[in-house]
């Protein structure tokens, strides 16, 4: 069986879920930090290059999960592995945010979505060869074009 371990946490300014922006339109610019554990410093040599890094991390304050159901997004139920519900078989989460800075273990970041204190399970640098003009954001795109009618 596979533990996880927090490599560290987030410092973001949402302290409570309601206060994250979702649905269709929601900008997720706010700014915040990763903060590494001491222990994990050196895996951060050479992060600094890259603009935008994955974060994966866990909805700690999610419990049970639903495998069909509505979204902030769309008035159609959808099922929970085409969302980013945190109510998820395993709770755990990803997410993309531009790298600003880095202070020793402490890394400055654009577009949080997580609330503050929330545990980091790993980060990866962001590297896609898919064109723009390839992806397909698949019911998301619909409820888009849904609501500009």
């Amino acid at each position: 069986m596979f533990t996880p371990v927090a490599i560290g946490f987030v410092r973001s300014p949402y302290t409570g879920t309601k206060a994250i922006p979702k649905g269709i339109g929601a900008k997720h610019d706010a700014e915040g930090s990763l903060e590494i554990l001491p222990e994990f410093e050196p895996g951060l040599t050479d992060i600094e290059g890259f603009s935008h890094i994955f974060v994966v991390w866990v909805f700690d304050h999610s419990e049970g999960f639903q495998l069909f159901g509505p979204t902030p997004a769309d008035d159609r139920p959808h099922g929970v592995f085409a969302t980013r519900s945190p109510r998820r078989p395993n709770p755990i989460a990803l997410t993309v945010v531009e790298l600003l800075s880095r202070e020793g273990r402490l890394l400055h970041v654009r577009g949080v979505d997580m609330l503050d204190g929330t545990p980091i399970l790993d980060i990866k640098p962001y590297m896609s060869s898919i064109p723009e003009e390839k992806l397909r954001r698949g019911w998301l795109a619909e409820a888009e074009e849904r609501t500009r009618k």
